[in-house]
């Protein structure tokens, strides 16, 4: 039975490796140069509620390292006060022709920062409009979204050309690449609470509910398009989409071990188990 399930297993391996070899050909595009610089420490502020928690508690540690924002959170009232050196975009409504609900908003904010930033796209944006309009102290650095799963000894040279990622089902697997890519050694994760499945509900009309609070509060512009995008969508599916994202962080896990990458989560209560824990005041003290 035991060489059974390695033979199964073997050939699931493979076909995922072939697959990923597909994708980069069909996917991928020329990403920018890793930095060669090595840097110490990151914290990543993920959109999650416990955010507006560490902003309360804890901002002096928040300040007191480089920081990278992620997706609408340059639309949040404490953008201006947090100041990201790093921000990430990774939600294909950004890149989309149409651009729906507070997409257009997002764009315009970030063409309005005043201070030195760098903002890490999708190597397929290039040549985007808004891209354009950014001002110059906005640094665009471009990454692949592109899926890798399969061998490890394939995938650690697929990971470091910047070609293939861990499956990006959430926007943490971008950010922690993009931070490894140039040149964190440390990386800590803050407002990655991933607690999705207490927010998830079926009606009546068996119509999947799905509310993410983030750590600003959304409008009814942002949570129409959010409705429409479970129009259509199955509770099985969403659970399949939680599992996906999970495993992705142990992918991820296995991988930076590899680099020397240590990751921390800093988040209180995040569904993630992947990583080692730590709080932010312990982390001001190393």
């Amino acid at each position: 039975m035991k060489t059974l399930e390695k033979i199964k297993s073997g050939m699931g391996m493979a076909a995922a490796s072939l697959a990923t070899i597909v994708k980069i050909a069909l996917m991928s595009r020329r990403p920018t140069p890793r930095n060669r610089e090595t840097k110490d420490t990151i914290i990543i502020m993920g959109n999650g509620p416990s955010l507006r928690d560490a902003m309360r508690d804890d901002m002096e540690t928040l300040m007191a390292f480089p920081r990278m924002a992620v997706n609408f959170s340059a639309l949040a009232p404490e953008f201006g006060e947090l100041r990201p050196d790093y921000y990430i975009l990774a939600d294909i409504a950004f890149f989309m022709k149409k651009k729906t609900g507070n997409v257009p908003a997002l764009w315009s904010a970030l063409a309005a920062v005043d201070w030195p930033m760098t903002l890490f796209l999708p190597a397929t944006s290039r040549g985007m409009e808004e891209v354009g309009r950014l001002p110059s102290n906005v640094t665009v650095k471009y990454y692949n979204l592109t899926p890798g799963e399969g061998f490890r000894w394939l995938m650690r040279p697929v990971y470091d050309s910047g070609l293939a990622m861990p499956r990006p089902r959430n926007v943490l697997i971008p950010s922690i690449m993009s931070a490894m890519r140039e040149g964190f050694r440390r990386i800590v994760l803050i407002g990655a609470d991933h607690n999705w499945s207490r927010t998830l509900w079926v009606t009546d009309r068996n119509r999947v509910v799905s509310v993410q609070p983030h750590f600003y509060e959304d409008d009814e512009k942002e949570l129409r398009r959010a409705e429409e995008i479970f129009g259509n969508v199955r509770i099985h599916e969403v659970y399949e989409n939680y599992a996906i994202a999970f495993r992705s962080y142990h992918n991820l896990k296995a991988y930076t071990d590899r680099r020397s990458v240590e990751i921390l989560n800093a988040t209180p209560g995040s569904f993630i188990d992947a990583f080692p824990r730590i709080t932010l005041s312990r982390l001001q003290k190393q």
